[in-house]
């Protein structure tokens, strides 16, 4: 099977990404793979679509570092064409490049969807992801399962909003992730609402949340996938992460700490409740952000940790998730264009 993995930029890549470990068990499994950046696509004058991509020598790997540093640094930089692949999995941040190269931010889901016409698999499905750039997706979620939220630009409805909370929230700009932007008010503690709203306002929309007692124990990162909590060798692909800094914050960028974790009854029935969503929209690999009995957020780009579960259970996820990708491709070949991606991403 020929995969390729989309990233921001290749150069930027770290032995510890997810991705990583992603495209190593692919390796090991014997598929050749590939890494593309979002500046490597290129539409040809004929119709056809080719990507530079940087593969290992093709040796066996044990370390996530010597394999990573031969992907960085090729012997050949390939110009491939983009219907050799048999499975592209989108892995970039949008939100890494949304200040200074904007133009990245929806380059791999106009070229995914390209791909995805061209008869390869891509995952997540590029059509859904176009719609899940703005955190308003999650609204579309069971409401039993969400935390109270108000998304707005107007300073007194937003204050409005905290007043009926109790005077604490948590606002965060509409765009984004990893935590940038992310404040905790009161109004006790907090005379400067105004300034923060202003200042979230100024790049778009405000989401103004519920603040849940239970964030202060952090939040659990929990990985579905086809709508099922990822399961290998009886452990669950789910940790906590933890800021012991003071930070309301947990994402491992700003400081979280990962820590083992039982799932719970309560947490797989919120999967249940949410999982004909993710199905739906060809979400094939996510990362649920829970708290308490809510779902804070769901990561459908570049959801991270499978690294911090290994550590925690001795369990490797990264082949479970090659294999389905595997299983996807044979159905394909079965049944070519009778399923489309939307569906085959998730079946």
């Amino acid at each position: 099977m020929k995969i390729g993995f989309v990233v921001n930029d290749v150069a930027t890549e770290l032995p510890t990404y997810t991705t990583t470990r992603l495209a190593l068990a692919a390796s090991q499994a014997g598929h050749e793979v590939s890494l593309m950046g979002l500046g490597d696509f290129a539409y040809e004058p004929d119709g056809s679509m080719s990507a530079r991509a940087r593969q290992a020598s093709g040796k066996r790997y044990r370390s996530l570092e010597r394999y990573l540093e031969d992907v960085q640094k090729p012997e050949v930089v390939k110009q491939l064409d983009i219907g050799e692949f048999d499975v592209v999995m989108l892995r970039n941040d949008p939100a890494e490049d949304a200040n200074e190269k904007p133009w990245a931010a929806t380059a791999a889901i106009a070229f995914g969807q390209l791909f995805a016409e061209a008869g390869v698999l891509v995952v997540n499905d590029p059509s859904s992801l176009a719609n899940a750039l703005s955190k308003a997706y999650f609204q579309h979620f069971p409401k039993t399962v969400r935390p109270r939220t108000l998304i707005s630009r107007d300073e007194a409805l937003i204050s409005s909003f905290i007043e009926e909370l109790g005077g604490k929230a948590v606002l965060k700009p509409l765009q984004g992730s990893g935590g940038s932007g992310v404040f905790l008010v009161d109004r006790k503690e907090s005379p400067n609402l105004s300034q923060i709203i202003e200042a979230i306002a100024r790049d778009g929309y405000v989401v103004a949340q519920e603040y849940l007692k239970e964030a202060e124990e952090g939040d659990i990162r929990m990985f579905v996938m086809n709508g099922v909590p990822l399961q290998v060798d009886g452990a669950y692909a789910a940790f906590r992460r933890r800021n012991t800094t003071g930070d309301m914050r947990s994402n491992m960028k700003v400081g979280g700490k990962a820590e083992a974790v039982d799932v719970t009854p309560e947490m797989l029935h919120m999967v249940d409740l949410i999982r004909p969503k993710l199905v739906a929209d060809g979400m094939f690999l996510v990362g649920l952000d829970i708290v308490g009995d809510k779902l804070m957020e769901v990561n459908v780009f570049t959801p991270g940790g499978l690294g911090s579960c290994q550590a925690l259970y001795d369990v490797d996820f990264a082949p479970a998730v090659i294999a389905d990708l595997e299983r996807k491709r044979r159905i394909a070949q079965h049944y070519g264009s009778e399923l489309d991606n939307l569906r085959l991403a998730t079946l």
